[in-house]
């Protein structure tokens, strides 16, 4: 695609957003700056109305519809943010919004976005996974002659996203890269769009899920390429197909894309809110969780990370902590059939572990006779580097052992 063809102006957009859209602040991160010797400043699109920067694509792109097409209503397919920024924008322009949601969506997505668009947005649960959803909204929307608010494939929605960067460069015009997290890429296109027309010095790195690499997978297709199977994990940006006009836009301008670990991005994720006091959802963290792999590249160097949301529900800070632990190193699970002598399991606890490790959870696998069978062993480590003297011990004890984290499908079928 010929990107001169593009009509996409994010200043534009900027006017046509204020007064809607908050101008998120650009904060100085003093401990990020000091670990990685680099000045980091924090784009805070979760401190947006809707905590996330989605409220910016979403308006500009309604805002924009003719006076018929607004008469009409609008609809959408979307279990997260994107049903959020739409449904302030219907209630800001005062009309109807139809907002299709899969039907196992939490109450808690369901609430947040009945509260944005008090009165002017009616919600529908359908199917079972959003292709399905985004299938009936379609649907409806065509019998009902409304416009379809796409949550990233759109020029306007772009557009609108592209704000981000006005803002960016007005806040810091000597900046030498941004942080751009990856979903369906309506952030990094309308990002990269606007700083290669403004600011062509700036480095532009694109950053996604390693469970859900629609973009990497694009790059290496020539082409945009349903993936098989994704991690929903980072569920901000667990896309499996990546936009044709996004992909358009941003295979040809972001600097480099790069998938970053889930375990990764929940490290981040503790360590954000333990610092700073930040609550960053997965996808907001993931740009701050790239800094690791970038170290030697930004020292020295003015960064700007987009944290682009703040949507995280509590209930899910057990997984995450557990994601943490597992990526770190410092828990490891293992399916354990003892020797068959008297005293074997004391053996493993005064012998085998170290003095602060912990047994986190013990289950025999057995049914029958399962004090003779294996059992499934957490074991947490209170340094990732006894974990190779740990395994010494086992062997040298002679306890037998799989290594569950080593065996994903085990893994999933265990813990």
């Amino acid at each position: 695609m010929d990107l001169s063809t593009i009509t996409i102006d994010s200043q534009q957009a900027a006017e046509r957003i204020k007064g809607v859209v908050n101008r998120t602040p650009l904060q100085y991160n003093i401990h990020l700056s000091e670990k990685y010797g680099a000045d980091i400043y924090l784009k805070r699109e979760d401190l947006q109305v809707v905590r996330s920067y989605k409220l910016r694509g979403a308006y500009n792109k309604i805002v924009s519809l003719s006076a018929d097409e607004r008469s009409r209503g609008v609809t959408c397919a979307s279990a997260g943010n994107h049903a959020q920024g739409v449904a302030l924008s219907c209630k800001k322009l005062d009309i109807k919004g139809v907002i299709f949601m899969p039907g196992p969506t939490p109450r808690q997505k369901i609430t947040q976005t009945e509260m944005w668009g008090n009165g002017n947005i009616e919600i529908v649960l359908t199917g079972d996974t959003f292709d399905d959803c985004q299938k009936a909204a379609l649907e409806y929307t065509k019998e009902q002659n409304m416009t379809f608010i796409p949550p990233f494939d759109d020029e306007k929605v772009i557009e609108g996203q592209g704000t981000v960067a006005v803002e960016i460069l007005e806040d810091l015009p000597d900046l030498d890269a941004i942080f751009i997290p990856i979903g369906g890429g309506g952030l990094s296109s309308g990002i990269s769009y606007h700083m290669k027309k403004y600011a062509p010095h700036v480095k532009l790195y694109g950053v996604e899920p390693e469970g859900a690499p629609s973009m990497l997978a694009a790059l290496e297709n020539g082409a945009p390429v349903e993936l098989e199977h994704i991690n929903k994990f980072v569920d901000g940006a667990a896309v499996k197909k990546i936009g044709t006009l996004t992909y358009a836009i941003s295979s040809k301008l972001l600097d480099s894309v790069k998938p970053i670990p889930e375990g990764k991005i929940c490290t981040t994720i503790l360590q954000l809110y333990n610092k700073d006091a930040i609550v960053a959802e997965p996808a907001g963290a993931l740009s701050i969780a790239a800094l690791e792999f970038h170290k030697e590249e930004i020292r020295g160097k003015k960064i700007v990370c987009v944290v682009s949301g703040g949507n995280n529900d509590i209930d899910r800070m057990s997984e995450i902590k557990e994601m943490s632990l597992l990526y770190e190193g410092f828990k490891h699970y293992f399916i354990v059939r003892f020797p068959q002598r008297p005293g074997a399991l004391r053996l493993l606890v005064t012998e085998v572990l170290g003095p602060k490790d912990d047994i986190t959870r013990f289950e025999y696998i057995k049914k029958t006779e399962r004090e003779r069978g294996p059992a499934l062993i957490g074991i947490e480590l209170n340094d990732p580097k006894d974990y190779t003297t740990f395994i010494e011990r086992m062997k040298a004890y002679k306890f037998e052992f799989i290594e569950v984290n080593k065996d994903q499908t085990l893994f999933e079928y265990l813990v």
